[in-house]
């Protein structure tokens, strides 16, 4: 049996995710919802939820990551509830108690080592150089300060730490 916990809406508000509990359910988010067409995605599920604080089912469900941060439910909810500020919220609560997919570590494993989040191979720069780029485009990538101000700035929010 799963045991509600009404101060999870507090986590949530206190993390930027707004009030939850302004939703009332009316599924015009999950209507509107694109992901939801195509995956088990039900943004009116996720909500009540979080609503009646089942944290642990929302921390360790796969449907958390199955939002496309698309705004769709945002612009057509009629209590312009911000759902996408609390679905992020949500899923920075799920990162702080240890889930996150694979494919989100690789990425963000790649942001920390490289400052990038995709890899510039040699089949890319050569690329870039037939199109009359420079083979590394002018991002952290080509320039040592902004990597290392990059990196002063992982470690002071604790990012270093999430894909640890």
């Amino acid at each position: 049996m799963v045991t509600p916990n009404p101060e999870f809406t507090k986590e949530i508000e206190s993390r930027g995710g707004g009030q939850v509990l302004m939703c009332f359910q009316c599924g015009t988010c999950t209507a509107s919802c694109p992901s939801g067409k195509q995956t088990s995605f039900r943004t009116r599920k996720l909500m009540r939820m979080a609503q009646l604080g089942l944290k642990d089912d929302i921390v360790n469900s796969e449907e958390l990551w199955q939002c496309t941060t698309c705004y769709s439910c945002v612009e057509r909810c009629p209590r312009e509830v911000p759902i996408v500020d609390i679905i992020i919220a949500l899923r920075n609560i799920a990162v702080d108690n240890g889930h996150m997919y694979d494919e989100h570590k690789k990425v963000a494993t790649a942001l920390s080592k490289y400052g990038h989040t995709v890899s510039i191979n040699d089949n890319v720069k050569a690329q870039r150089k037939d199109l009359g780029l420079p083979e590394v485009p002018p991002t952290v990538l080509a320039n040592d300060k902004a990597k290392a101000d990059l990196d002063k700035i992982l470690k002071a929010t604790g990012f270093d730490k999430i894909i640890g």
